[in-house]
């Protein structure tokens, strides 16, 4: 994590005041553990797999996810997320395997969007994607993650890790609306999902760190404070974290206009659209510093 924050300029903007402080992001993942270093920004947690009250994360997953984007490194004192202000709601929509229902999601993103008002969410994390795109039982999937968008949300989703193929980006994400975010480093092996979508559409959006990322463990209370993981689901955080920073500093963008200055911002890598988006999360640059 040490590594992605200097690779994408975050403390720059931490620097300069922006932490994500009164900004909520939504996440739907595999649950959420009471780890020490957001335990006490989890606003609210829901449970479409078991229907449980507490929160809890019985693969891992969320809490990792959790921890990059809005950890603050309260344990080490080191592995800091990228707003680290931020709070959080967390919905469950994934299971002790890693596995969901897409009927699951949506239900999930209809929650989030019959409570944005309630808890003031501005931004949906989704660092889950299905296997293959192009399913028609995806449509609902797709249609859901951009009725999130309609509704104002910035919705910010996983390219799915069965790259390098083209047109191996995998749903939601393959969604012309969202922001679609791969791996930048993923080499040995490359996983991050390449586009176009099967209609054509130019994916990723943006690419950030994605490989050999440490954050939070589900297993912190007797186990490893910390672990490591890597995917396209670990650089989908990086840019919800960045979208926090960027509307903590200017609250009255539209999702369209955070968007665009991702756009705006990316450093080309020098690689195909297929491979990069518009390039490289730049935070310092998106931020206007």
């Amino acid at each position: 994590m040490n590594r992605a924050r200097k690779i994408i300029h975050v403390e720059e903007v931490w620097e300069r005041g922006y932490t994500g402080k009164g900004i909520v992001a939504a996440v739907m993942d595999t649950g959420v553990c009471m780890h020490p270093d957001y335990w006490d920004r989890v606003l609210a947690f829901q449970d479409f797999v078991g229907g449980g009250k507490a929160p809890y994360d019985d693969y891992g997953h969320g809490s990792h996810v959790t921890g990059i984007l809005a950890g603050d490194g309260t344990i080490s004192r080191t592995y800091r997320g990228v707003a680290p202000d931020l709070q959080v709601v967390h919905l469950k929509i994934l299971d002790k395997n890693g596995n969901g229902k897409r009927g699951d999601v949506v239900r999930g993103i209809q929650w989030v969007l019959q409570n944005r008002e309630k808890y003031h969410i501005r931004i949906l994390n989704i660092s889950v994607g299905t296997v293959r795109e192009g399913d028609v039982l995806d449509e609902p999937l797709v249609e859901a993650v951009e009725q999130a968008w309609d509704a104002g949300i910035v919705v910010v989703v996983a390219a799915g890790n069965m790259g390098p193929m083209p047109q191996s980006i995998t749903a939601p994400g393959n969604s012309r609306k969202v922001i679609t975010v791969g791996s930048s480093d993923d080499s040995a092996p490359v996983y991050s999902g390449r586009g176009p979508t099967k209609n054509c559409v130019c994916k990723p959006d943006i690419v950030a760190p994605g490989s050999g990322i440490v954050s939070c463990s589900s297993q912190w209370q007797g186990g490893p404070k910390y672990c490591k993981k890597s995917g396209t689901s670990m650089a989908t955080p990086m840019v919800s974290g960045a979208a926090a920073l960027l509307l903590s500093k200017e609250p009255w963008l539209t999702n369209v206009e955070v968007k665009m200055r991702l756009r705006e911002s990316a450093v080309d890598l020098g690689l195909p659209h297929s491979r990069q988006g518009w390039g490289l999360l730049d935070v310092r640059r998106f931020c206007r510093l």
